[in-house]
């Protein structure tokens, strides 16, 4: 195993033990913000996570919570989803969707735009990932679980 996909793997690692965002936070009411919530699983292999979102009139997530149960690949990627969309606006977070789901098509190539994979940040430890078609659905859970959130907050709607 070479240096980078240890380096990689210790990424996915560390936000498997240590989550940024775990535990769902009620969603306040606050004048303006539109809230959504999701549950996704993957029948697959049976990791689910539910997730809750909060957006700023502005367009702006403003937070992102969740639970979840499943194996370190996804839980792992919600983690470095939700660092990766809190505080972005809306536009910006449709851009890394598509830009993680191109980096899911990789086939463990990562992606030939190095701006693209400096946005990503930590999410370019899911490269190897992408060698595995089983796996793939597993990083993509959480990213599912974001975009059927924002649906259902109405906040795709007004962006």
């Amino acid at each position: 195993m070479s240096t980078l996909e240890q380096m990689y793997q210790q990424v996915i690692l560390d936000h498997a033990k240590r989550p940024v965002g775990h535990g769902l936070v009620d969603l306040a009411e606050v004048e303006g913000h539109l809230a959504g919530e999701s549950h996704q699983v993957n029948p697959t292999c049976g990791d689910e996570v539910t997730l809750r979102v909060d957006v700023t009139p502005e367009g702006t997530v403003a937070g992102v919570s969740w639970e979840g149960q499943g194996c370190s690949i996804s839980q792992a990627s919600v983690s470095v989803m939700t660092s990766l969309v809190e505080g972005a606006p809306l536009a910006e977070v449709a851009r890394l969707d598509g830009l993680f789901h191109d980096l899911m098509s990789s086939r463990g190539k990562g992606l030939d735009d190095d701006a693209a994979e400096d946005a990503l940040g930590d999410a370019t430890a899911f490269t190897g990932v992408s060698q595995y078609p089983a796996r793939i659905k597993c990083a993509l859970l959480g990213w599912a679980a974001l975009k059927d959130s924002l649906a259902r907050s109405g906040a795709l709607a007004t962006s």
